[in-house]
């Protein structure tokens, strides 16, 4: 198999010029509609970086999934998961992270590549209170860059179109792939308790 090993390499296969709207839509804020389509999404990636490598993390809330406090900064919640915070134990340790926002049933999505730290101050947690509950940390992020992404890619994958979702009865159920992980494992109980259990622990 033939490897691409220099970024000469790439420009002669993809050509060295950008359009003027690739280059034009970058900012290094929230400019009023990159902040309209951010508060409308319920839905981020979250990348980041750290000596054992990267990490991506799905992240949601219900009324969007980051606060916008000005132009350059926003909060994240950390509400609850499976406490691996490997994401945060990456901040922490290099405050390089991107966001990846998807807005349902728009093939727009928007980027920001910035900077974060983690806050446990009381009163920012106590800002995000939701049935009786704090986030037990919230990422605050430092805007570097924003931009929207071309919609190619989700419109190829019709990832809003019922048509082409999966059936759940088709794939393995998240009980199933913890027993081909684990071996010894009591899946059917797993997946009878999940949805129960994640009722409780939403928040």
């Amino acid at each position: 198999m033939k490897i691409i090993e220099t970024v000469e390499e790439l420009a002669a296969i993809y050509g060295g010029g950008l359009s003027e709207a690739s280059v034009a839509k970058v900012t290094n804020h929230l400019t009023p509609l990159y902040r309209q389509m951010i508060e409308a999404s319920p839905f981020v990636a979250l990348a980041t970086v750290g000596p054992e490598g990267l990490d991506c993390s799905p992240r949601g809330d219900i009324g969007g999934v980051v606060r916008i406090v000005d132009e350059k900064t926003l909060h994240l919640p950390d509400w609850r998961g499976n406490n691996r915070v490997d994401s945060l134990s990456n901040i922490v340790r290099d405050p390089r992270l991107a966001l990846m926002f998807l807005v349902p049933g728009s093939n727009t999505t928007m980027r920001i590549n910035g900077r974060g730290v983690v806050s446990d101050d009381e009163s920012l947690l106590e800002s995000f209170e939701m049935d009786g509950r704090h986030p037990r940390t919230v990422v605050v992020i430092t805007v570097d860059e924003v931009y929207f992404q071309c919609a190619r890619a989700l419109m190829r994958s019709q990832i809003w179109n019922p048509e082409t979702f999966a059936d759940p009865a088709s794939l393995p159920t998240p009980g199933m792939m913890l027993k081909a992980a684990a071996g010894d494992f009591d899946y059917e109980t797993y997946d009878r308790e999940w949805a129960g259990r994640a009722a409780k622990t939403m928040w």
